[in-house]
């Protein structure tokens, strides 16, 4: 059975991660307002975008677009490239798996100065 109801980004519901297969769709007046309603959520692993505006694109995956550690465009969020950085922001943070920063997870970096006079 499916069903469907209207609420809003502030519904409780909407905000919590329920790892089910619940699709939200929210309506939104500006691409500001869209960015917003993504970003009050207190997880941040994926998050997703469906336009073919090039500026939109490129404020999405920048630094005031999504607050998730994957920021996807025209495509749904599961998954994730396998040459990827995979990891969250926020509550669904705590490190970078795979990618070319997966080592770091692994390393403690450390600057050393030797005087020898």
């Amino acid at each position: 059975s499916s069903g469907s109801t209207q609420s809003t980004g502030d519904c409780e519901l909407v905000k919590r991660e329920t790892f089910a297969p619940i699709l939200y769709v929210l309506s939104h007046n500006s691409f500001e307002e869209a960015v917003a309603i993504n970003n009050e959520v207190a997880q941040g692993l994926s998050s997703s975008i469906f336009t073919k505006n090039p500026e939109y694109i490129f404020r999405w995956v920048g630094p005031e677009g999504a607050d998730s550690g994957i920021a996807n465009v025209n495509i749904p969020t599961n998954g994730a490239e396998i040459g990827g950085a995979f990891g969250g922001e926020k509550e669904t943070g705590g490190g970078r798996e795979s990618g070319s920063d997966a080592w770091k997870q692994y390393c403690r970096r450390n600057t050393c100065t030797i005087n020898y006079s």
